[in-house]
C-alpha cells in the first residue's frame, strides 16, 4: 500500500511541475497586452527577415459569449507580436483586418456594446491598440447595415468600405496575402 501511494506521489508531482523544455507564450514586442506566441528555437523552415509580409485577416465570426475577446481580432496581435520576436523589423509588416458577418458587432464602441448587451466591448482595447500600430481595420459596409449598426458606432478609426468583397480584392490587388482562418 505504501508503494502505491509513494508511486502516486511521484505522478503527482511530475505532473504540477512544468517541463523544463516546455516555452512559455509572451506578448510584445507590438502589441503588449495581446498576442501571446511562443519562441520557436531552431525551426527547420526558417524566416525570411527581409521580406514584406503584408497580409490581410478575413474576420467574420464573433464568440457567442458577449464578454469573451474575438480571438480571430487577436490573431492579428499574435502576427505582429510572433514575426518581431523572430526579428522580422516592424517597418516590414503590414497588416489589414476586414470584417464582416457577426464580428461586425466586435467594431462597435463601449457605448454602442453597452446598450446592445450591457457590458463594455471585451475587444474595444485590442482594437485601440492594433490601430495605434497602424493595423488597418476595415469595416463591411453591407454588415453594418445588415446588422443595425449605425457608421458613428463604429470605434474611431476603424474604416468603413462598401463590401468586405471591394476591401478583399483590393488589398490583395495591392499585394496583401489573404489569410483566413
Amino acid at each position: 500500500m505504501k508503494r502505491q501511494t509513494f508511486l502516486l506521489l511521484i505522478l503527482a508531482l511530475l505532473f504540477m511541475v512544468p517541463m523544463t523544455n516546455a516555452q512559455q507564450a509572451k506578448a510584445g514586442p507590438v502589441i503588449k497586452n495581446y498576442g501571446k506566441v511562443y519562441p520557436i528555437a531552431n525551426p527547420g523552415f526558417n524566416t525570411n527577415t527581409s521580406l514584406d509580409f503584408n497580409v490581410v485577416f478575413d474576420v467574420t465570426a464573433s464568440p457567442e459569449n458577449k464578454e469573451e475577446l474575438n480571438k480571430s481580432i487577436e490573431t492579428a496581435a499574435r502576427f505582429l507580436n510572433m514575426h518581431a520576436q523572430a526579428g522580422v523589423p516592424v517597418s516590414q509588416l503590414s497588416v489589414a483586418m476586414v470584417v464582416h458577418g457577426s464580428a461586425t458587432l466586435n467594431m462597435i464602441d463601449n457605448k454602442a456594446y453597452e446598450k446592445r448587451y450591457g457590458i463594455p466591448n471585451p475587444n474595444e482595447p485590442l482594437i485601440r491598440e492594433l490601430l495605434n500600430h497602424g493595423v488597418q481595420i476595415i469595416q463591411c459596409g453591407q454588415s453594418i447595415n445588415g446588422r443595425g449598426v449605425a457608421r458613428e458606432e463604429l470605434i474611431p478609426g476603424v474604416q468603413l468600405a462598401l463590401s468586405a468583397m471591394t476591401a478583399l480584392i483590393q488589398l490583395q490587388g495591392d499585394g496583401y496575402r489573404l489569410i483566413k482562418f
